[in-house]
């Protein structure tokens, strides 16, 4: 079995509520587990292994004495995320992600796609941050949320649009303001890298582009707060339709 290291409060936290196989825990000698993670362990009865200051040497700041190596998640297919959205009785809402390399960035989308309840994230093979700070920023999401990965984003396109699902793009230059957009029907949502946005070829493959109109002297926000932004008004639309 293939197993990862995990750091941090929220990650482990996370990982013993969802009951992810642990194999070793690691707590810097001296360091108080907070009360609610102590119980978990317990409840599990897993060993805990007190380690130097050393062990963390080579770890990322932020770290907060805690590290555990947990099995891999589970490697979901397009297949399985549509099955998701059958399950809950909703229309489809997944989140696709273009090119965003920095981790920070990325698991603070995790952490907003969890929260707004989508049905499953897609990210490329490549151009996509990766490691354990992705896992770290998004608070524990990532051992919530179903993943897939993909070696190319546009070639996933066509068999969404098969099933009826509106490909919505986020774009600074868009022409369409995302209050405006309908998007309350099946959507899988588009976010691109802060420095390019969404790249030319998955662009064009869009059935809308969207806009998030600024007021200030910056030109743009930040990845993860725009796709906070569009996730929850897909929400917003959604429940107004409901409630209609």
């Amino acid at each position: 079995m293939e197993y990862r290291i995990i750091y941090g409060i929220n990650p482990l936290r996370e990982a013993l509520r969802a009951g992810r196989d642990i194999r070793n825990l690691y707590v810097l000698k001296g360091r108080r587990i907070p009360p609610e993670i102590v119980s978990l362990i317990k409840k599990r009865g897993l060993k805990v292994n007190h380690v130097e200051k050393a062990f963390f040497s080579s770890f990322p700041k932020g770290h907060q004495g805690l590290a555990a190596e947990i099995a891999a998640g589970r490697k979901f297919t397009i297949t399985d995320l549509f099955e998701i959205s059958e399950r809950r009785g909703e229309p489809p809402l997944y989140l696709m992600v273009d090119g965003v390399t920095d981790p920070h960035n990325l698991g603070a989308i995790l952490r907003t796609a969890e929260v707004s309840g989508v049905h499953g994230v897609i990210l490329e093979k490549r151009r996509v941050a990766t490691g354990e700070t992705v896992s770290k920023a998004s608070a524990g999401a990532v051992e919530y949320l179903p993943i897939l990965r993909v070696p190319n984003l546009k070639h996933l396109l066509p068999e969404m649009k098969e099933r009826g699902i509106t490909v919505v793009g986020g774009e600074a230059d868009a022409g369409e303001v995302f209050w405006e957009a309908d998007m309350d029907g099946p959507v899988v949502l588009i976010v691109g890298s802060e420095g390019r946005g969404i790249r030319r070829t998955v662009r064009e493959a869009c059935d809308i582009l969207v806009k998030i109109p600024v007021y200030g002297h910056i030109n743009s926000l930040n990845v993860s707060v725009a796709a906070g932004v569009l996730l929850y008004e897909i929400r917003r639309q959604r429940n107004f339709s409901i409630m209609g």
